[in-house]
């Protein structure tokens, strides 16, 4: 949610929210039998939390490897300048890099954080080359392939944690 101010989440809010973290297709009586609340007052609460943004969407969880992607790359990259229209010429060229599925803008001496999702070492040569190293006012690009993926949360336990009890 982008306004934390805008809507307050009671204890009930915050187990549909864990039941649906855990599988966001479940029904509203599904949903109703795990919380021990009625299917409309879970429909009204799940509308609700929607329209706050507390709820952004729906997806389904992929298996890369199995789409034949097995190989996850972690590129740092630094720009040579973070000046503003700098940053803006960056951050529009990389949103349309096909390979790219998480980029955000980091503090320390990396300027921004990328994950990439390739087939194999020379697919991702052929990325480094085409889309990476085309990307405007970069100054270095170090990358890092994950080795063993050990966890993969949509939302950490911490965020529902002790709101969820009641």
């Amino acid at each position: 949610m982008t306004d934390s101010s805008a809507f307050a989440l009671d204890t009930m809010d915050y187990r549909i929210l864990r039941e649906l973290g855990g599988d966001g297709r479940a029904s509203d009586v599904a949903l109703s039998d795990r919380v021990n609340l009625s299917s409309t007052a879970v429909a009204r609460r799940r509308k609700a939390l929607e329209e706050s943004g507390a709820i952004q969407g729906y997806s389904a969880d992929f298996d890369f490897a199995k789409l034949g992607f097995g190989i996850v790359v972690i590129v740092m990259i630094e720009l040579s300048s973070q000046a503003e229209q700098a940053l803006v010429e960056f951050e529009s060229a990389v949103i349309k890099c096909p390979s790219m599925s998480y980029c955000s803008f980091i503090s320390g001496n990396t300027d921004f954080l990328m994950i990439v999702h390739v087939r194999s070492f020379e697919d991702y040569d052929r990325v480094y080359r085409s889309e990476l190293s085309m990307l405007p006012h970069v100054a270095k690009i170090r990358s890092s392939f994950v080795m063993r993926e050990v966890t993969r949360r949509n939302v950490p336990p911490a965020v529902l944690a002790g709101r969820a009890a009641g």
